[in-house]
């Protein structure tokens, strides 16, 4: 009589044991969760980066009320994002040199500017040879007015006997001082440079003056 036996002591040994079904079904939620952890971090990442990139603030940024300038982007010391923020978009930075460009995303009151309201530019301009005011849109490209002209300079504003100088900004004509906006942009900026000016030295930068914005009438 033959006994026939299921397992073979001899060879047992060398098959790897069955994982049990508990054992398999946590590991294949550890490998899922691990996916989803990654699958987060990428996309963070990127996403940040890329606001980073695209609109973020600079690490050597400079403000003064609601308007805010990156002094060392034309220089070699400019930090990465501001780098990267120019070679992807192609634009040239003022050289330090040259001047400075200060941009203005919302009134006093902190609320954004929109193209479809009015504002009225109040005030005086940092110290500078020469200034010019223009109308961008989010991607800072000129806004698509109306007008023939997209923006104003120091040299044809007209004055206050002090001094300051009021400036509509508006998509239809205002009199005195008009900075035409378009009221189908994708946003609306305030670009200042100031050409020849003490401030790209570093120096000077306490009580210095800037003009402010105020909301009028929304459409």
């Amino acid at each position: 009589m033959t006994l026939a036996l299921d397992r073979n002591p001899e060879t047992d040994g060398l098959v790897a044991d069955r994982v049990p079904a508990i054992l398999r079904h946590r590991r294949a939620r550890t490998w899922l969760a691990l996916a989803v952890i990654l699958a987060i971090g990428l996309v963070t990442g990127l996403g940040s980066a890329y606001l980073a990139v695209d609109r973020g603030p600079g690490l050597d940024g400079l403000d003064l009320g609601v308007w805010e300038a990156r002094p060392l982007q034309g220089t070699t010391e400019a930090d990465p994002y501001s780098a990267a923020t120019h070679a992807r978009t192609g634009r040239v930075p003022l050289a330090s040199g040259e001047g400075l460009i200060f941009l203005a995303r919302t009134d006093t009151t902190g609320a954004t500017l929109s193209p479809a309201c009015d504002y009225t530019l109040k005030g005086q301009a940092a110290p500078a040879r020469l200034w010019t005011l223009t109308a961008l849109d989010n991607g800072l490209r000129l806004a698509d007015t109306s007008a023939e002209r997209t923006g104003l300079h120091s040299r044809q504003v007209l004055r206050h006997p002090d001094g300051t100088f009021t400036v509509g900004i508006a998509a239809r004509a205002r009199p005195g001082n008009w900075l035409p906006s378009a009221r189908d942009a994708d946003g609306l900026v305030l670009a200042l440079r100031l050409y020849d000016t003490p401030l790209t030295t570093g120096t000077g930068v306490a009580n210095v003056p800037m003009p402010a914005i105020t909301r009028g009438d929304c459409q």
